[in-house]
């Protein structure tokens, strides 16, 4: 099994049926932490296949999707809030 990576995910889809289909393929593999952006814990073959489902549903030409790798999983975290901080999911295996 590969190793997890940490990954941020940011998106601006300008169709509200394409904004809720990106929504809803990140909200199953992620955590939201605040309007369109995600933190995604993920091996490799998951972010083939999250980067292949967000590819079916987005315009590339008038749709954006920032992945960002923030490196392992268990790493030193990278975030650092102002105001009201969301707590981030905890590492560890994922059970589907």
């Amino acid at each position: 099994m590969s190793a997890r990576r940490r990954y941020l995910v940011c998106y601006d889809i300008r169709d509200p049926a394409r904004l809720r289909a990106v929504h809803a393929t990140l909200k199953s593999r992620g955590e939201p932490l605040q309007y369109s952006v995600f933190v995604c814990d993920l091996d490799k073959r998951e972010l083939l296949a999250l980067r292949f489902d967000l590819g079916q549903v987005i315009h590339h030409q008038y749709d954006r999707v920032l992945l960002v790798d923030l490196g392992e999983e268990d790493g030193p975290s990278r975030f650092s809030f102002m105001g009201q901080a969301q707590p981030l999911p905890h590492s560890g295996p994922t059970i589907v």
